[in-house]
């Protein structure tokens, strides 16, 4: 894929991307900055389309946005002037109203703040407002969710409360999820597989299984050797 910056120069992003995602399992994708992870995320929820090949999710091509991904930003891009429960509502104008509300109730009990279904993003904390935000993505059921450094701007603690409940939302909505971060020990602590990206243009490096169940001890020694190998071969300067 190649694109014009601002200064109308081309950057090439991606080359030769071949990728498919197991259904109901986490991929994580990491590389160096500005390998094109994000970009190809939002190639994946149908938000960049000027690229050469195809994409499909559960078979259907990707041409745009769709209610088939959902998809969650390092920022949670609430609407501040919104509630809670009226953020999530946003994208269910297809249900009823009672059929809505439904929803909504049972998405937030999903992520523990049926308690704060009428606050305003201002009186959230960070990690409460990135919780209503996977709510939001979850509400309309889609078949991917697609995160893009969710927790990159949260504290340590809050970052690996939210990397356990990330976890317990997949293992009961057996939902297909590509996480793109910068943070190896993330990758391989909640990524089923992780795909190394090349620097620019970024080219598929590595796919690595990360064949541990779950849950996982941070500590566990084969997380740490699969860390210390990834980071030997590909961030080590």
């Amino acid at each position: 894929m190649t694109y014009t910056d601002r200064d109308g120069r081309a950057v090439h992003a991606l080359d030769g991307i071949d990728l498919r995602f197991p259904e109901g399992g986490v991929t994580a994708i990491i590389g160096a900055s500005g390998c094109g992870k994000s970009t190809l995320l939002r190639i994946l929820a149908g938000l960049e389309t000027a690229y050469q090949g195809d994409v499909e999710v559960a078979g259907a091509p990707v041409q745009g946005p769709g209610l088939a991904r959902g998809i969650v930003f390092q920022d949670h891009r609430l609407i501040p002037w919104m509630s809670v429960d009226e953020n999530i509502g946003l994208a269910l104008h297809r249900l009823t109203a009672d059929e809505r509300q439904a929803r909504v109730a049972a998405t937030l009990s999903l992520v523990g703040l049926s308690a704060f279904s009428s606050a305003y993003p201002a009186q959230l904390s960070g990690g409460m407002a990135q919780r209503v935000a996977i709510a939001r993505a979850l509400a309309h059921r889609p078949r991917m969710l697609l995160l893009d450094e969710p927790f990159g701007a949260l504290d340590a603690l809050t970052r690996m409360q939210l990397q356990d409940e990330l976890l317990a939302i997949r293992a009961r909505e057996r939902i297909t999820t590509v996480l793109v971060t910068h943070d190896i020990e993330e990758a391989l602590y909640l990524g089923d597989r992780v795909v190394v990206l090349s620097s620019r243009p970024g080219r598929v490096a590595e796919t690595i299984d990360v064949d541990l169940p779950h849950p996982r001890a941070r500590n566990d020694p084969q997380l740490a050797a699969l860390r210390l190998a990834l980071y030997d071969n590909y961030f080590h300067s």
